[in-house]
Order: C-alpha cells, then sequence, then structure tokens
C-alpha cells in the first residue's frame, strides 16, 4: 500500500568524542531497525557533534570522523535502512558540514550545506563553506570511490524519493526542499542543530509543517540535543516527523537519554495531492539545475505493526477547540454563499421544506442565520411540512416545534391526498411500495415548494447533503432539485456535527431540546409506510449502510483517488473493533456501484457553495461521465 515508517533519531553525545558517539549511533540504529523503521536521521554533525568550534581545525578530528563513516558503513551491512548521519567533509581544502547516506555497506551520496548562519550565536563560516553551487560531483573516500557529492541528489527506492537538507536550509526564503520536492522527492530529511530559545520551538514546528505542505512531502526532522556544549547556548533534542501540513510525531524536548520518534509515512497519499496540483506541475520550471538520482533498494518496507493513525471522520476535526472554530468557518461560509444569491436576485423570501431530520434542520438553521444577518425578518422565510405516509408524530412534531421557536412562516400541507391522486393518474398500486411509490411523494414535495417559491416570490433552498450525493440517495427531479442548494458539499457525519454545535452553543434550551431529539432520530426519508406503533419502518443506514463509513470511502476515494483495496485495508484499520471486515467490503462494494451509477444526478445539480476540499458539483471538483463503468474499480 506504499506506507513506509521512517524515523528522527537524537543519541547522546559528548563534544569532539567520536568514538563514543559513533557508538550511540549505532544503538540507534539497532533500535530503529527493530521497530522495522527504513529511513533514519540523525542531527546535523552527530559524528563530531555539532558544537566542537575551532576543533574543526584538527586533522585528529576530521580523521575520527572519517573513520567512524567507514565504520558505520560497514556496519550497515545487511541491516536494510537508509540512515542519514552529519560529520564534515573535506574536499579540494574546503571543509564542507554534510550529511552522509548510508545503505548496505556503502555511502549512497553526500549532501553539504547549502546556507550557513553567521550571525548572533552562530559563526559556522568560521569553519564550513557553502555547498549551494555544487552538484553532481564524484569524490572518493579512503574505503570507496564514486561517490556523488551535491545539493541536486535524490536517493530513490521504488516510489519512495529522499531529499536531504540541513538546518539553516529550511529557515531561508526557498529551501533547497522547495526544488528537490518539485524534482520528485517525497520524503526531506532534514540534520539540524538548532539551539532552544523561549518560542523558538514553535517557530521551528510551523516552519517544517508549512514546508511539508507546500512541497506535498514527509519532512524528517533531527536536532541536536542537551549534551552539546553550552558555553553559549543549549540544544533541546528536538524530533519532529511531519506529513503534507501535519505533525505525525514530536517529542518531548530537552530528553538526556538515546531517543527516536516514529512514524508511517504515506507516500501514495503525498503522490495523489501532486498529481492533482496544476501549480506543483507548473513550478517544475524554477528548479535551478538537474537533479542526480541514485538509486538503491530496500528489501522489504512492509510494517508488522501498523500503527498509523487513520482518522474514522475525516471530514470531523477531532480536536474538540478546532470542531467549534471549524463550524462556526462552515457557518460563515454558508450563510455568505446564501447571502449573496439573494442580493444578486433581489428576493426577500426564502421557502425550505422542513421534514423533523438532520439535513432540513441544518439547512434551516442556516436560512436563519443568514436572515438575521441581512437583518430580514424570520417570517420571511416560508417552511413548509408536507406529511405523507410515512410521516411519523417525532419527526412532525420536531418539524412544528423548531419553525414555531425560530419564528418562521410554518404552513402544512398534506402530500396524502395528491399523491394518491397521481397513483391512479399513471394506475399504480397504493399498497406496491416500490421506487415509483417512494419517489412519487419526494417529486409531489419538490413540485409544492417550487411553485409555492414562485407565488411568494421566494428562492427555494435544497436540503440535501453531500453524503446523499455521493450515494445517489435522492430522487432526480424531486428533492435532488432545488434553486439553491446550501448543504451539498457537507457530509452526514458533518451535518450532525453542526446541528449538534447550534444545540450547545447558539440554542435556546427549547430549541436545544428539539435539536438534541432530531440527532437522536434514525435517519429515514420516511417515504414507507410506519408500523403499528407509529415508528419508522424505513431506515436509511438499513438499506444503503453506515454514513461514516461512506464518508471515509467517499473522503479517500474523492481526496487521493484511491483505490478500493486502498480504501478497504484504510478502513479495516480505522474502525478496528467497529465492524467487521466483511461488513465494511459489503458496504464498500455498494459506495462504489452506487457513486458511479448515481453520477447522472450529480451532473445536473443546482448551485451551491463548497465548503470543504471535496465538493462533487459538476462545475467544480467532479467532472466524470454519467456512463463510466464500475467493473474496473471493483
Amino acid at each position: 500500500m506504499n506506507f513506509i515508517k521512517v524515523g528522527s533519531a537524537c543519541p547522546i553525545t559528548k563534544v569532539a568524542d567520536v568514538d563514543f558517539n559513533l557508538n550511540e549511533i549505532k544503538k540507534c540504529v539497532e533500535k530503529a531497525i527493530e521497530e522495522q523503521v527504513k529511513i533514519l536521521v540523525f542531527p546535523e554533525l552527530s559524528i563530531t557533534s555539532y558544537s566542537c568550534a575551532d576543533l574543526f581545525f584538527q586533522q585528529k578530528l576530521l580523521k575520527k570522523a572519517e573513520v567512524a563513516i567507514e565504520n558505520l558503513c560497514v556496519f550497515s551491512e545487511g541491516r536494510d535502512i537508509l540512515f542519514a548521519v552529519g560529520a564534515p567533509f573535506e574536499y579540494d581544502d574546503v571543509l564542507y558540514n554534510a550529511a552522509y547516506l548510508i545503505f548496505n555497506g556503502k555511502v549512497l551520496g553526500i549532501v553539504p550545506k547549502s546556507y550557513l548562519p553567521n550571525a548572533s550565536e552562530f559563526y559556522e563560516k568560521r569553519w564550513f563553506s557553502s555547498g549551494l553551487n555544487i552538484t553532481s560531483r564524484i569524490v572518493k573516500l579512503p574505503f570507496q570511490d564514486n561517490i556523488y557529492f551535491g545539493t541536486n541528489l535524490i536517493f530513490r527506492s521504488g516510489d519512495i524519493s529522499i531529499g536531504v537538507e540541513i538546518c539553516e536550509d529550511l529557515w531561508v526564503t526557498i529551501p533547497p526542499s522547495s526544488f528537490l520536492s518539485l524534482a520528485g522527492c517525497n520524503v526531506i530529511c532534514n540534520l539540524s542543530s538548532s539551539n532552544e530559545l523561549v518560542s523558538k520551538a514553535d517557530y521551528r514546528r510551523d516552519l517544517i509543517k508549512n514546508q511539508s505542505a507546500r512541497c506535498m512531502s514527509s519532512y524528517i526532522y533531527s536536532s541536536s540535543g542537551v549534551f552539546e556544549s553550552t558555553t553559549d547556548v543549549l540544544f533541546s533534542g528536538h524530533l519532529l516527523i511531519s506529513e503534507n501540513g501535519g505533525i505525525l510525531s514530536e517529542n518531548e524536548r530537552f530528553n538526556r537519554k538515546n531517543e527516536i520518534i516514529t512514524a508511517i509515512i504515506d507516500v501514495d497519499k503525498l503522490k495523489a495531492e501532486r498529481l492533482k496540483n496544476i501549480s506543483f506541475r507548473d513550478n517544475k520550471v524554477l528548479i535551478p539545475f538537474d537533479m542526480e538520482t541514485i538509486y538503491f533498494e530496500f528489501n522489504n518496507i512492509a510494517i508488522n505493526n501498523f500503527d498509523k493513525y487513520i482518522d474514522k471522520h475525516p471530514f470531523v476535526p477531532s480536536n474538540p477547540l478546532e470542531r467549534d472554530k471549524r463550524s462556526k468557518e462552515i457557518f460563515n461560509i454558508q450563510t455568505s454563499a446564501l447571502a449573496k444569491r439573494f442580493e444578486h436576485t433581489g428576493l426577500k423570501k426564502a421557502v425550505i421544506g422542513i421534514s423533523g431530520g438532520l439535513d432540513s434542520t441544518l439547512a434551516l438553521l442556516v436560512v436563519v442565520k443568514t436572515f438575521d444577518m441581512l437583518k430580514m425578518p424570520r417570517e420571511n422565510i416560508v417552511t413548509i411540512t408536507m406529511p405523507g405516509f410515512g410521516t411519523t408524530d417525532r419527526t412532525y412534531n420536531n418539524a412544528l416545534d423548531l419553525c414555531k421557536y425560530l419564528g418562521t412562516d410554518l404552513r402544512e400541507i398534506n402530500i396524502v391526498p395528491a399523491c394518491l391522486q397521481h397513483f391512479k393518474d399513471i394506475g399504480h398500486p397504493v399498497e406496491q411500495h416500490d421506487v415509483t411509490y417512494e419517489n412519487v411523494q419526494a417529486r409531489e414535495r419538490t413540485q409544492i415548494l417550487m411553485d409555492l417559491a414562485n407565488k411568494e416570490g421566494g428562492l427555494l433552498i435544497g436540503t440535501g447533503d453531500l453524503s446523499e450525493l455521493a450515494l445517489g440517495w435522492c430522487t432526480y427531479n424531486g428533492d435532488h432539485m432545488s434553486m439553491y442548494s446550501v448543504n451539498c458539499s457537507i457530509p452526514k457525519t458533518l451535518v450532525r456535527y453542526l446541528v449538534d454545535y447550534v444545540a450547545d452553543h447558539e440554542s435556546t434550551p427549547e430549541i436545544s431540546k428539539i435539536l438534541i431529539d432530531i440527532l437522536d432520530t434514525p435517519v429515514s426519508p420516511e417515504l414507507l409506510p410506519k408500523d403499528k406503533d407509529g415508528n419508522i419502518t424505513q431506515k436509511t443506514e438499513d438499506i444503503v449502510g453506515p454514513y461514516e463509513l461512506h464518508d471515509f470511502f467517499l473522503y479517500h476515494f474523492m481526496k487521493h483517488g484511491a483505490s478500493k483495496e486502498r480504501i478497504e485495508f484504510l478502513a479495516k484499520v480505522a474502525f478496528k473493533g467497529t465492524y467487521d471486515d466483511d461488513v465494511i467490503s459489503k458496504w464498500l462494494n455498494k459506495f462504489m456501484t452506487r457513486f458511479f451509477t448515481q453520477q447522472f444526478k450529480r451532473s445536473a445539480l443546482p448551485d451551491g457553495p463548497k465548503v470543504g476540499s471535496i465538493s462533487l458539483s459538476p462545475r467544480g471538483d467532479l467532472r466524470m461521465p454519467s456512463d463510466a463503468s464500475y467493473n474496473g474499480f471493483l
């Protein structure tokens, strides 16, 4: 599935004690191998320690560092792990601060530091020269010939392409990792020695997150620890692993022992992000020089203990504080979009069908917020409840009470007589509860709403959500149609949270009680007759499957172009203990078939705002033929 486990290490060091440092580096490598790490990054100048100062002029130190690199090469034979260690490199009577990439007995390449800090507490130019313009040089060490040396090196195994920069390289306006990523690197390693100051860790973390997001890459960062010299500054051993703007793993700084953090990188996800990003492709013309690719091959990148966190609900933030902030933002997008449509059309009324279900409730809350924002009276919101054959007292009363407390113009039109007449007109037996029976009701409701909108000079607001559109769980030219659709890019899992947010934070006790009961009501179109006790018999999730599964499937299918096999693998990890594997497989097959067969409905969607990263609008994110076959995807 193209996952790889990577690590960032900070060993105990003694300043200028190469033998001691070498031994601790080996311990970290052995620990990483136990944890199935394939790429391991050590701090800058970790062989000698970073803070040797004028000792870098001592030939004894430089020679010992060279011998230590040879020792590590011998040590690496047959170990199937690539590790990057920092050490000085002397070339043509010039000393460079360099990263050595070591794999299976060899130095694959040496990357010099491009940008040397030389102000305030840093004065690297006293000892080292910049490697900024060095590309594709062929150098040798006493124990190995034909080693690539330069800043343009890419280390590649299969789909995994690795680039290296060193400390200050990240802090400049255009870091080398930007060009390396444009050239194909999806894993960036940074060997660093960033001293600790108040609040510097926050800035450093933001830099790494932002660079991984801009480069659509993973980023492995390792910085020198507390055992460096404290003559003037302190180092904290900050370790970070980021992926496309998010932090996967981070340590507690100021540790006083050997430390490794690990994370699982999703290479396919990074590839998918880049494939869709046209600006990323266009930016490639700025690469300043040709890259040199050095090929190697891992024997096995399988992960026995797959412990990568896979979010069950990728559309809903897991952090409560972030969820509240996100909810406000979503409502701002929905209400601002709807306000623009009212201002453009000059209409002063809204018409909306209210069923007592989640989707129409959220749409009504958006309309109310919009009218309040525009200082238009809520009496101009015409809410229509249209009880039919399957309407239960619970949903009916919730619809009435909600509209009453919100102060809308509530009207009731029973659709049963009109539907019975229509059954008679088309010769459909009323006792035959098939798709015609259901769709007649949905289209009757839409006809009423459309005609009332014309009569009142109002805008008919659609209530259908993103999950229903993905599954085609709507009646074509019925609830599928409106004059403006405010929920069209809100998935069901997020609809539920948004209603819950209003109940908790923006409601009177009376309204909150109604909203909570709506949240507790089974999702249903209520198109089939209720049971003898007046309860819902038609439960959507019994028919098409759990919406939390379908939202998960939709996210990975649309966001990352994931295959069915990959989605199934991720779902089984995310929902382990919630759904059996065969249940996940069953509903994933249902999702794939419905997604393809129902595209014709999405090809004729009304306008509506994109809210999150995924939309199914035929004018926006999804240009898909209605005649595409699902066979190749199953």
